[in-house]
């Protein structure tokens, strides 16, 4: 089972964020925005039915349903940190990071645009 993130408090997470979309963000700003963004979903819509993966970061088990314990969930979403950090503070479209290959989304839950800027 993924390990429970915590979010970061606003005043850490904010020079992150600047850094990331300023094209200034090194590694460590992309493990600790995705770590922070999953947290927040997680935080947002608790729950077991959907995993999001986001190698080699973090993965969060979210949004109610079914929950499984053992194997993989019912749903699984992965996809990598740049597009996890675009689509969680609303810079990318979730339809456009499905269409190019940038999401790999499986299971009846697995749609996540409704969760989504976090």
């Amino acid at each position: 089972m993924p390990v429970r993130l915590t979010p970061l408090a606003p005043e850490e997470f904010e020079p992150i964020r600047e850094r990331i979309e300023n094209g200034t963000a090194d590694r460590s700003d992309l493990r600790a925005a995705t770590k922070h963004l999953l947290a927040v979903l997680a935080e947002k819509e608790p729950g077991h039915s959907v995993e999001v993966r986001v190698p080699p970061y973090a993965a969060v088990q979210c949004i109610p349903g079914a929950r499984h314990t053992r194997g993989t969930p019912p749903a699984v979403v992965e996809m990598d940190a740049p597009t996890w950090i675009a689509l969680a503070l609303g810079r990318e479209d979730w339809v456009t990071a499905v269409r190019d290959g940038r999401v790999v989304a499986s299971g009846e839950r697995s749609d996540l645009s409704a969760y989504l800027p976090v």
